[in-house]
């Protein structure tokens, strides 16, 4: 049901990718997240790339975060809500092909990536055009 909701379906179901902690290994939470058609993952031991992902993540959380003080909890949860809206919705990622995780999630990215060419096609097309005008307007000065 919340697979649907969101628009997925079992094969492109969300992952949570974790460490071996006891918070993320107890059965419980592998029940619930399993309830709700998320696939729990857990890194391998002892092999810190494997949390390189979340690790990024969280630095650069922490370096775009941690640029203001904040007086109160609520004003420090409100800036990580800001920054995770900026992270999977505005902000582009060069792993993703320069697009952003919600346009993967929401699976636009092959549309935004044709748009993207045609885009280029046609400035290709108009910089051919004004440079063959500007060869001629040379020429006919020379003439």
């Amino acid at each position: 049901m919340a697979l649907s909701m969101n628009g997925l379906s079992k094969k492109n179901a969300p992952k949570l990718l974790s460490d071996n902690g006891n918070c993320y290994i107890a059965g419980e939470l592998k029940n619930f997240l399993t309830s709700r058609g998320i696939k729990p993952i857990h890194g391998k031991p002892m092999h810190p790339q494997t949390q390189g992902k979340m690790e990024r993540y969280h630095r650069t959380m922490k370096n775009v975060v941690k640029l203001d003080n904040y007086y109160s909890p609520k004003d420090l949860e409100e800036a990580i809500d800001q920054f995770i809206d900026y992270y999977n919705n505005h902000r582009v990622h060069e792993a993703l092909g320069n697009i952003t995780p919600a346009d993967v999630y929401f699976d636009r990215a092959e549309q935004i990536l044709q748009e993207r060419q045609q885009i280029k096609l046609q400035t290709i097309r108009e910089r051919r055009k004004n440079y063959i005008k500007d060869k001629c307007k040379m020429i006919e000065k020379q003439i």
